[in-house]
């Protein structure tokens, strides 16, 4: 399995179809030019950790078996950056683990996941300068709400925790944003629309630390286990979502973000094609300079679910200010 200092010489590699862009491998290196065939990009593929591609691009088998061969996993996204196919590399036959995954019935992870969460998107209101005294009170709700996840009656209130809390947590995080609250993959505004995109960048790097080890993505400990939703996934990120929350109010303030970077069709917005790399550099790079707290937190995850550890001794994510 892939150690932490062999980790940190991994990257995503990106390739945009929109600009031309064309994939090929050369002695173990892919190669990524741009529609006048020069070279944009020259990366051995022992340092790939996954390659994503945007848009409409030609994959050959050779791209596929190199995949398998240095074991990075293959993402397609659409120009707006919707995922549409995974070529997956990942790590095959832990059945111990995965024997674990199907006779796991607790709550346990589940209150720990979410108690990580609120303490995350707290510590993001504290980091506010200037705080209301509804902020101030939303703060206290919140670190109450935080304590509560620990003996909730069952799965119904725990979500019930997580959905009161959040949504405290935006109105206050994302107010002066034309914010109309959150409404994943509805896209019914700008804010809304790049949260999907940076969610959606976070799922991909979770799910490629998931398939290190081998486990089965569709057995979650809190999200219910739904046809084809890769309920373990959608787990891991809980604790991480902070990381696009707080990047995209950065970028807003920074006006990184732009009303005429995004179209509108039938009351949804869509990032515009052209816009697609410089949204997906500032998003990606707020992950990835995270990417070490990601990889340990999974890692240690797995060790202590493997090993049957007392959920203290769990990993805990926490958010920079």
């Amino acid at each position: 399995m892939l150690s932490l200092p062999d980790f940190r010489e991994k990257n995503v590699v990106i390739c945009f179809s929109s600009e031309g862009q064309k994939i090929s491998f050369k002695n173990d290196n892919l190669i990524i030019k741009d529609k006048e065939e020069n070279t944009v990009l020259q990366a051995t593929c022992h340092k790939i950790f996954s390659l994503w591609i945007v848009g409409c691009v030609t994959i050959t088998s050779g791209i596929l078996e190199k995949s398998k061969k240095f074991g990075f996993s293959i993402y397609l996204l659409s120009h707006s950056c919707k995922p549409y196919g995974l070529w997956n590399s990942a790590a095959e036959g832990n059945f111990l683990l995965r024997k674990k995954q199907y006779d796991y019935d607790d709550l346990s992870i589940a209150r720990r996941l979410v108690f990580n969460k609120i303490i995350n998107q707290t510590e993001l209101l504290k980091s506010l300068r200037s705080k209301s005294i509804e902020i101030k009170e939303a703060i206290e709700q919140m670190t109450e709400y935080a304590g509560q996840t620990a003996a909730p009656a069952d799965l119904q209130m725990l979500l019930g925790l997580e959905g009161v809390s959040t949504r405290l947590f935006f109105s206050h995080w994302f107010a002066g944003m034309d914010w109309h609250g959150r409404r994943p993959r509805t896209k019914i505004d700008i804010i809304n629309t790049v949260l999907d995109i940076g969610y959606t960048y976070l799922f991909n790097i979770a799910e490629c630390m998931l398939n290190l080890y081998g486990f089965d993505l569709y057995q979650g400990v809190f999200h219910r286990c739904f046809y084809q939703r890769k309920s373990l996934v959608c787990d891991m990120v809980e604790p991480f979502r902070c990381i696009i929350d707080k990047q995209v109010k950065r970028a807003y303030g920074l006006k990184q973000i732009q009303e005429d970077d995004f179209g509108e069709q039938k009351g949804q917005y869509f990032l515009k094609i052209e816009k697609n790399k410089d949204y997906t550099r500032w998003l990606v790079q707020s992950i990835l300079e995270y990417k070490e707290d990601i990889f340990k937190y999974v890692q240690e995850y797995y060790r202590s679910f493997i090993r049957g550890k007392p959920m203290e001794q769990y990993p805990m994510f926490k958010i920079t200010g």
